[in-house]
């Protein structure tokens, strides 16, 4: 496979050397020719060994991937928490940011759902912050260093929550099956509150935690509360349409432009979305 899509390949007569050598997840250089079987093209491999570096490759050109740099997604998240006036604030989504940046270079934002790739999760915070500045400068009535940690902190835990490698998730992790991504992050903020001597029931503290604990708004998607700040409603409907936006534009992106209709998208209610087109 690569990041446009991918084809069945066989080798036979594998040694029990080769065997041992290749495993799951790592890129490999093959040379083969193209069959028909059943109708559907297949390679048969002739050669087969391990990319190196003098191969000039990139990883993301065989796996999807966000389509911004994690290194370009990674200086925004960072140059955007720098932009926080309250101290207290910017101090807490410091100390969480810290705990997963490494992560946060290449998990996915969901399993299957949305921004399921390769940086996906940054991604998806850095559209949710593009979508919080307009929405900000749109009701001026909203607290900007709220909206901005909200968003950088509201999925801030998911790099715990599962187990992922090059942002395809294999399982949920024990926390994220026993505790979950909103609770851990929920408890991130206390325990940066508790390390930096910022008084636990401060409005900062309360108002983080409140943001992050709403942000899926009910209880059966996974919220203990309800958004009840001006901030936490806005945060919740940022989070849902960049999510349900990126669903659409994956399923046109991966439907042929023969296709008038997308397949069926879990997330949008098993609804199937036409591709509409005009006449000239």
């Amino acid at each position: 496979m690569d990041a446009t899509g991918e084809v069945s390949a066989k080798y036979w007569d594998v040694t029990a050397d080769e065997k041992e050598a290749f495993a799951a997840m790592e890129l490999v250089k093959v040379q083969g020719s193209v069959q028909t079987y059943r109708d559907k093209l297949q390679v048969k491999i002739s050669r087969i060994r391990k990319a190196v570096e003098e191969d000039n490759i990139s990883l993301t050109d065989f796996i999807k991937a966000a389509p911004i740099s994690p290194n370009d997604l990674i200086n925004t998240i960072k140059r955007t928490m720098n932009e926080i006036q309250d101290q207290h604030i910017k101090t807490i989504v410091a100390y969480c940011l810290a705990k997963v940046e490494d992560k946060l270079m290449e998990y996915p934002a969901a399993k299957f759902h949305h921004h399921a790739y390769f940086a996906g999760l940054a991604y998806h915070i850095v559209r949710m912050l593009e979508l919080g500045d307009f929405i900000c400068k749109q009701r001026p009535f909203l607290n900007v260093d709220l909206i901005k940690a909200g968003i950088i902190l509201h999925d801030i835990a998911k790099p715990e929550e599962m187990n992922a490698q090059l942002g395809i998730v294999t399982d949920y992790s024990d926390h994220g099956k026993l505790i979950g991504h909103i609770v851990m992050a929920s408890n991130w903020i206390v325990e940066a509150a508790i390390t930096h001597q910022i008084p636990l029931d401060s409005r900062q503290v309360v108002a983080l935690q409140h943001m992050v604990l709403s942000h899926h708004n009910l209880g059966e998607w996974g919220s203990p509360v309800q958004p009840q700040l001006p901030e936490a409603v806005a945060l919740h409907y940022i989070d849902a349409m960049d999510a349900k936006l990126q669903m659409v534009e994956d399923a046109l992106a991966n439907t042929a432009e023969t296709e008038s209709w997308t397949p069926m998208i879990r997330g949008l209610e098993n609804k199937a979305l036409m591709r509409l087109t005009f006449d000239e």
